[in-house]
């Protein structure tokens, strides 16, 4: 193995064992049952013993990162190596997004009176905005992406949709980051809704209509 491919691997195993630490340093101060999900008002209203958090931690980090690992090595059309170091880059944008939620989650069990809501605005605005940056870099693949039927289906489709999803993801995370600034929390919650859904349609109907543009074409040429 490389030195730079190394020291990436030695960096994003670090990365997924901090939340573990913390979790082990926190393990006798923390309640029997831990706040694991939260509502649009900040209430907890989904919870796991101990033990289930420490397999959820494991869940969404070590084993996310195993899996991102073996990714590239599965694909059927080995798109995701051409991708290089981008792909690489999702791959930390994902680990850490996941270790910061369980740094956030076991924090919070252990000062529920402490917990702000604004943060996961900050926390979930600043991933989308990360993961869009990096949209158009995605190569057609069957793992990772915008995965409609029709951007699978053309080459084409699928950089057209990844393009406007990438612009997409970043001015909803902006958005999402500039909802934290609002003192209403009712209009929080619906224009939060609001920016997740039309982030997630838009860009599948759009995948549709190129699809369905481009077959038009090719017929008028054919």
């Amino acid at each position: 193995m490389k030195a730079n491919n190394l020291t990436r691997e030695i960096i994003s195993w670090v990365i997924v064992f901090v939340p573990l630490v913390y979790l082990a340093v926190s393990w006798e101060s923390l309640p029997a049952q831990v706040p694991v999900h939260f509502n649009l008002k900040g209430e907890a209203d989904g919870w796991a013993s101990k033990t289930e958090m420490l397999f959820i931690v494991l869940g969404t980090t070590a084993l996310l990162n195993l899996i991102l690992l073996v990714l590239p090595r599965i694909d059927p059309k080995r798109k995701l190596d051409y991708m290089g170091s981008k792909y690489h880059q999702l791959r930390f944008i994902l680990i850490s997004f996941m270790a910061a939620l369980c740094m956030f989650s076991i924090y919070t069990a252990l000062h529920p009176e402490a917990f702000i809501p604004n943060a996961l605005f900050i926390l979930i605005g600043g991933f989308l905005i990360a993961l869009g940056n990096y949209f158009q870099a995605v190569k057609p693949n069957y793992f990772i992406g915008i995965r409609t039927p029709w951007t699978l289906e053309s080459e084409q489709v699928w950089r057209k949709t990844h393009r406007l999803g990438g612009i997409l993801w970043i001015i909803g995370g902006i958005l999402l980051i500039a909802l934290a600034l609002l003192p209403e929390l009712g209009l929080q919650q619906m224009l939060y809704i609001a920016v997740i859904a039309l982030t997630v349609l838009i860009p599948v109907v759009y995948s549709f209509i190129a699809y369905r543009q481009e077959r038009r074409e090719l017929g008028q040429h054919s």
